[in-house]
């Protein structure tokens, strides 16, 4: 288990963008599972939505992306540096995100080549498809 600081070590982000709170287990070159526990005190909530605050389907693929990046930041030739978004594809989102929830991110790396790859995501709360879809991500 790798807590908020422990993720610093291995991805760039930081607070108020650091969208993931802690690791439960991750390979590197592979895969991670991660989560994030979503706070009616997120500084998004107060535009999106007033009296309905929902999480944006663009950070649920954020704290995805942030969450694969554990998994190829953390390869010994990559780390320090970063991981940058080359695409999004099939990402589906199934049900809301909001206040409360806690926010289950699996990514799993389906294909690499130099340095660019492919990481297949899977967002789930208490076991309920949130969002799903592929990542693809550039090394620099």
């Amino acid at each position: 288990m790798l807590n908020k600081e422990e993720i610093k070590k291995i991805i760039p982000q930081r607070e108020p963008f650091l969208m993931i709170d802690e690791v439960e287990s991750f390979v590197p070159g592979e895969s991670t599972i991660a989560y994030k526990n979503v706070s009616e005190d997120e500084w998004y909530f107060k535009g999106h939505f007033p009296g309905n605050p929902i999480m944006p389907g663009v950070l649920i693929t954020e704290s995805l992306a942030q969450a694969g990046a554990v998994a190829i930041l953390s390869m010994e030739e990559n780390k320090g540096k970063n991981a940058l978004f080359g695409g999004i594809d099939k990402m589906k989102f199934k049900k809301m995100v909001v206040p409360g929830d806690r926010l289950k991110l699996e990514v799993k790396i389906i294909k690499r080549k130099g340095p660019i790859g492919i990481g297949e995501a899977i967002a789930t709360v208490d076991g309920v498809l949130a969002a799903k879809g592929e990542l693809t991500f550039a090394v620099v």
